[in-house]
């Protein structure tokens, strides 16, 4: 029987049924307004502030001091019994080494932002940031700054901080507190960069996990011709000409009249280029990607061969008759994770072939002489090889000198020279099966 009373509950519970919808339809517009409008995520970063340099400041800095002890290590170069041994970002060590077993640091050479470095004659080529200085070493006592090509490598950038007109260059990083940045955007991601961080007001925000190395973000024979350089050379000298990497550019420069250099052509060959290698009419460009041969019988206009390509991996060559050796390792700035020694044919350059390949553990810089094959093997150490049958190289080791963290060599008259973490150490190798150490310069290691 349909009462008074009973009619009211029916009422109630509508009204009780319909508040409830409306409540939950309330809920669910707040949470979806809380996945789009108001979400919130929050990152803690350090916050790294650039230090900018005037050029003028810069173009004035370069001056010969004391020794200084070695404390970190970049290129090395050898030229008339003497080393060269880069300090990255700072300078050149000026190493007395006519008697291979007691070298003398003889003196520094201030060149801020030198990464590389080349000699012809009594000229010094080295780079500073943006420009290409010229130092007259005929008297290492008494080294000068003679000439200076300025703006030739138009491509430097420190994380993507350009050359400012008013405050110049970024030549170091501060780090100056820790950050928290919010995202307010459910749909969006935080907008990390490939070096592992993100911009923030007038500098940048790394997170916790990314190792910040400041150097890298701001990097980069007789007596009348060039000097030897070792595998990890973006800088090389043939035929009265200087060869420069400027990021993905090959740079040719006339150094005919060594104390002043003409800027020549400039020619693209790939953004990963890594090291350049000469050898008779040729160049050997590494890359992450492959290794580039280019023809350089007109020097100042360099023209490309042909490209062997190989799996990604950081990746110096040197070269030998008919062979080319290739290194290939796995690193941060090289994404890949192949590690291992390759042979290449040569024979014929416009088609270069793969013949032999040896596992390695982390190889960096390699040399050769003769028939003995020198590769650094990063933190596996110094490696000798007979390679006199590029087929056994692996079944024919020397030597093994694993308790050295080896970066790069250069082998030169019987004496190994070898920079790596520990610093430079030399050794006698006029017999292979009897390798000696000659000498020992440490390194501290401090930035």
């Amino acid at each position: 029987m349909d009462t008074l009373e009973s009619r009211l509950q029916k009422r109630i519970h509508v009204s009780l049924y319909a508040l409830l919808f409306l409540t939950g339809l309330l809920g669910i517009s707040v949470l979806l307004e809380g996945c789009t409008d108001k979400c919130e995520v929050t990152n803690e970063y350090t916050f790294y502030e650039p230090v900018y340099t005037t050029l003028n400041e810069l173009r004035s800095s370069v001056s010969v001091t004391a020794p200084e002890p070695i404390k970190t290590v970049g290129k090395i170069y050898y030229k008339d019994g003497f080393l060269f041994v880069n300090e990255p970002g700072k300078g050149i060590h000026v190493i007395d080494n006519r008697n291979p077993a007691a070298p003398v640091n003889k003196n520094f050479i201030t060149v801020p932002g030198n990464f590389d470095l080349a000699i012809k004659g009594s000229m010094l080529y080295a780079d500073s940031f943006i420009d290409l200085v010229v130092l007259d070493i005929t008297s290492l006592v008494d080294i000068k700054e003679v000439n200076r090509l300025e703006n030739i490598f138009s491509n430097y950038n420190s994380l993507g901080f350009y050359l400012d007109a008013e405050k110049g260059l970024v030549t170091d990083w501060v780090e100056k507190r820790n950050v928290s940045i919010e995202k307010s955007d459910c749909d969006t991601q935080f907008n990390i960069q490939p070096w592992g961080g993100v911009y923030y007001e007038d500098g940048i925000a790394l997170a916790s996990y990314v190792k910040f190395d400041k150097s890298a973000a701001i990097a980069p024979g007789n007596g009348s011709g060039p000097g030897v350089g070792g595998s990890m050379a973006r800088f090389t000298i043939s035929q009265d000409h200087l060869y420069t990497l400027d990021l993905g550019s090959l740079q040719a420069v006339d150094i005919t009249d060594a104390k002043n250099p003409v800027a020549k052509a400039k020619t693209y060959v790939g953004w990963d280029i890594e090291t350049i290698f000469p050898h008779e009419e040729h160049l050997f460009i590494g890359s992450s990607s492959g290794m580039h041969i280019f023809d350089i019988t007109a020097p100042a206009a360099p023209t490309h061969i042909s490209t062997y390509a190989h799996i990604r991996s950081c990746d110096p060559v040197i070269v030998d008759g008919d062979y080319a050796y290739v290194t290939l390792r796995s690193g941060t700035t090289c994404q890949g994770f192949t590690n291992q020694l390759e042979v290449i044919d040569i024979k014929d350059v416009t088609s270069p072939q793969l013949l032999k390949t040896y596992a390695m553990t982390n190889p960096h810089g390699l040399g050769k002489d003769n028939s003995t094959l020198f590769i650094c093997d990063g933190s596996a150490g110094l490696k000798v090889y007979d390679a006199s049958d590029i087929n056994l190289i692996e079944n024919k080791q020397l030597a093994h000198y694993s308790d050295i963290h080896a970066y790069d060599v250069i082998p030169f008259n019987n004496t190994l020279m070898m920079i790596g973490e520990d610093g430079l150490f030399q050794y006698d190798y006029s017999d292979p099966k009897n390798i000696k150490l000659l000498s020992h310069i440490v390194a501290s290691n401090e930035e």
